[in-house]
C-alpha cells in the first residue's frame, strides 16, 4: 500500500478514520476484503502470493496497516511484510507489546511502516528508522517513506483528509481524495532511487499504469458508539472499477 491517511481522535464522533490506497503490480494475485475463514474475526484483503495482508480490522476493534519503504538498493528476497499485519490482527497483544516483541526481527524484512491500533491507542513503527511510538491526536499521512515525510501526495492528502472528515458520515469525499490522479511537478518530487518517470507516476495519490497501479481504495470509520464501517473499492487495469465491498458492524469485546 502506498498511501495511508489517518485521523486519530481528530473528530468528535469518529476516533479513527482511515483513507488508504494500496498500489501493486496487477499481476500479483490478491483477494478482496472479506472475513477470513481461518480467523473469522479478521476483515481484510489477502495477498494470495505470500498470504499476508496490507490493511485490516477485527470485530473487537483492532486495526493494522502497512506501507513499504521505497529503496531499490535495499530490496532483498526476505520475509513478507504483510505477515506483520496478519499476525497482529489474529493475535491479542497490545500494539506496544506486539512492537516490543518484534523489535529485534526488523532485519528479516525489507523496509516498512507499520500502524497498529486496538481502540485505545494507535502506534507507528518503522524498521528503517528503528522508531516505535504512540500517536497523539491529529492528522497523519504515510506513503513509502517515514511517517509524515512531506511528499507532495502526503501533504495534499492530509489537507484533503482534514476537510473530508467534516463530511462524515458521508464517506464520498474520502473516496474522492483517494482518486486524485494529479502528477506533481518534478521540482517537488523525492529522489528515491527509481527512474524519474516512475517518480512522476508514483507522485499521484491514485497511480495509473498498464502494469502497476492502485489496486484498492479503503475507507475505515470507527465511531465512538462502537460501530465501524469498512468500505473498499478494488481497481483493475485502466482504472476500471472492480469489486466493491462495504461492511458495517459493532465492535465486540
Amino acid at each position: 500500500m502506498c498511501l495511508i491517511l489517518l485521523a486519530w481522535q481528530a473528530h468528535p464522533d469518529y476516533p479513527l478514520v482511515i483513507a488508504a490506497n494500496r498500489d501493486e503490480f496487477f499481476a500479483r494475485p490478491a483477494a478482496a476484503a472479506d472475513f477470513w475463514q481461518a480467523a473469522p474475526q479478521v476483515l481484510a484483503g489477502r495477498d494470495l502470493q505470500a498470504g499476508g495482508t496490507w490493511l485490516g480490522v477485527t470485530r473487537n476493534g483492532r486495526f493494522s496497516a502497512l506501507t513499504n519503504y521505497r529503496d531499490p538498493a535495499q530490496n532483498h528476497p526476505l520475509s513478507s511484510r504483510g505477515a506483520l499485519v496478519a499476525d497482529f490482527l489474529t493475535g491479542n497483544e497490545t500494539p506496544e507489546n506486539y512492537l516490543a516483541r518484534i523489535a529485534s526481527s526488523g532485519v528479516r524484512y525489507n523496509g516498512y511502516n507499520l500502524l497498529l491500533g486496538d481502540g485505545q491507542s494507535l502506534w507507528w513503527a518503522s524498521n528503517v528508522s528503528g522508531e516505535q511510538r504512540p500517536l497523539a491526536p491529529g492528522i497523519y499521512g504515510v506513503s513509502n517513506d517515514l511517517l509524515d515525510t512531506p511528499w507532495p501526495k502526503v501533504g495534499a492528502g492530509k489537507t484533503a483528509m482534514l476537510q473530508a472528515i467534516d463530511c462524515l458520515p458521508d464517506d464520498g469525499p474520502l473516496f474522492h481524495l483517494l482518486q486524485n490522479d494529479n502528477i506533481h511537478p518534478d521540482e517537488h518530487l523525492p529522489a528515491t532511487g527509481v527512474p524519474q518517470e516512475w517518480e512522476r507516476l508514483l507522485s499521484a495519490a491514485f497511480v495509473k499504469s498498464p502494469t502497476y497501479g492502485t489496486r484498492s481504495s479503503t475507507v475505515l470509520c470507527q465511531r465512538h458508539d462502537g460501530w465501524q464501517t469498512f468500505d473498499e473499492q478494488t481497481w483493475l487495469t485502466g482504472a476500471q472499477r472492480g469489486v466493491r465491498v462495504r461492511y458495517r458492524f459493532a465492535v465486540t469485546a
